[in-house]
């Protein structure tokens, strides 16, 4: 496995467990446990909703993992060479 070909499947890897990450600290944030949101009931004009900015975060991490994989499979098919979908 060459270096490129690694960091095709590395790096989207590393950007989906931190996007999970982030998203799990928000959410748990946000919604936090107890009923009806513990201690948050004084504040609660406050308190903004994390999912629009979550699901841009979301968006930019398909775009890096697609952008991966098109890497990834173009890395391997110069290693192999052949094209994608082809075969000797």
């Amino acid at each position: 496995m060459t270096c490129k070909r690694s960091l095709g499947i590395l790096v989207p890897g590393a950007a989906v467990a931190i996007a999970l990450a982030i998203n799990a600290i928000n959410l748990l944030d946000a919604y936090g446990s107890g009923a009806p949101y513990y201690s948050r009931t004084t504040n609660m004009d406050k308190w903004t909703n994390p999912l629009p900015a979550l699901a841009v975060l979301d968006l930019g991490m398909l775009v890096v993992v697609a952008l991966g994989i098109v890497w990834w499979k173009s890395a391997r098919s110069r290693t192999t060479g052949t094209k994608s979908g082809a075969s000797r």
